[in-house]
């Protein structure tokens, strides 16, 4: 949505999802936070920063033979977050500091 033609203000349709609609949630919450505080998050790097429980609980589950496809899933987003600086990274690490405190690396100056 973000790269579209459209120029939506996704603070305001994330305010309006929450309005009563099946998505409403504390984390569409916290992205209407992060959107009206910096529209284009262009204050952070879409880098997702990687604490050690994810890739220990992935290589837990291979040792077992255990499925844990969400949470591999969301390592691999980690990793691929720092080879680009798309959007939907700088919503993600945006949503991860304000639900759990993870640090955010701040953008290059001139780089947003």
């Amino acid at each position: 949505l973000h790269a579209s033609e459209f120029h939506l203000d996704l603070a305001a349709i994330a305010h309006l999802w929450n309005q009563g609609s099946v998505v409403r949630s504390w984390l569409l919450e916290l992205a209407e936070l992060a959107l009206k505080a910096d529209p284009h998050l262009s204050g952070i790097k879409g880098y997702v920063e990687d604490s050690g429980e994810g890739r220990w609980t992935v290589q837990a589950a291979l040792e077992k033979d255990v499925p844990a496809t969400a949470i591999a899933l969301s390592l691999f987003t980690r990793f691929r977050s720092r080879q680009t600086d798309a959007f939907a990274d700088k919503m993600l690490a945006a949503l991860r500091q304000a639900f759990g405190g993870h640090a955010v690396q701040p953008s290059d100056p001139g780089s947003a």
